[in-house]
């Protein structure tokens, strides 16, 4: 008798082991590359319809040639040493002129957005001159600049400017009083309150806002490259369209797709790593 209740005993004090949670990098890991392959279906089937036109007799290859087609005007490019250089030169006047867009956005965004005396003396003519389009600006920038490189980064900077001058100054004007109270109350004013407090609340709208200016950026360089540009993809655009080459106007429209994409997945890493780090 007292044997079985030893071995009850044993029994029930052996608790079975918990399973361990799973790691919450492979799920991460695995919902990333979930997202990517959801994220190729529609190219894939766009691409997949794209071949049953042409080969269905749908569309002539004048209308829309085949993708093998525009894979072939890529590679004569590459031959000729040219594909590679619309890049390069498109992608560094998008850059540039981001870069000088953005900084100039934030610093009159931030003078607008903390001072009601300077909301109300710029914010109107300045909301005014947003709405101009940017080809409007085209013929006005070749009379005062001219037709080299100094217009066509100066005509990016303007599209890139809008978005991250509008952010930057509606976030910063509607930061959490409460906040500003208690970072006062800690002792923090001016620059210090501004570093502390109103940025980091404001950050997320500012990054939105930079993102967005840099699509605004890709928009704007095939408008600024209408200048008397010999290089870039909007030249390679509209060249291919004058000279009725349907193939390089659909390869100039996919690389300026694939181009602006890879830049909008690069700062969204960037922006993801800073609103961990500083918001």
């Amino acid at each position: 008798m007292s044997s079985t209740i030893e071995l009850t005993d044993t029994a029930s004090s052996e608790v079975p082991p918990t399973p361990k949670p799973e790691s919450a990098a492979p799920r991460k890991r695995r919902r990333r590359n979930f997202g990517w392959a959801i994220g190729v279906i529609v190219p894939v089937v766009l691409l997949a319809l794209w071949q049953w036109s042409t080969s269905a007799g749908i569309f002539t290859p004048v209308q829309l040639p085949a993708p093998v087609a525009v894979w072939d005007a890529a590679i004569d490019l590459v031959d000729r040493g040219q594909f590679f250089g619309h890049i390069g030169i498109s992608l560094q006047r998008v850059l540039l002129g981001f870069l000088i867009g953005a900084v100039l956005g934030i610093v009159i965004g931030s003078a607008i957005g903390l001072s009601k005396l300077t909301h109300g003396l710029f914010a109107p003519t300045i909301g005014a001159f947003r709405a101009v389009t940017g080809l409007a600006w085209v013929p006005l920038l070749a009379i005062w600049i001219g037709i080299g490189e100094d217009s066509k980064v100066t005509l990016v900077a303007i599209g890139a400017f809008f978005p991250v001058y509008t952010t930057v100054a509606s976030a910063l004007r509607h930061v959490d009083p409460h906040l500003i109270e208690a970072g006062k109350a800690f002792g923090l004013h001016g620059v210090r309150l501004l570093t502390a407090v109103r940025i980091p609340a404001a950050l997320p709208a500012i990054l939105s806002g930079l993102r967005l200016a840099l699509a605004q950026a890709w928009l704007f360089v095939v408008a600024a490259e209408l200048l008397a540009s010999s290089q870039g993809l909007g030249f390679l655009l509209t060249d291919s369209q004058n000279n009725g080459r349907v193939d390089r106007m659909i390869l100039a429209i996919i690389l300026l797709a694939v181009l602006g994409k890879l830049c909008d997945t690069v700062f969204a890493i960037a922006e993801k790593a800073a609103l961990k780090k500083w918001a």
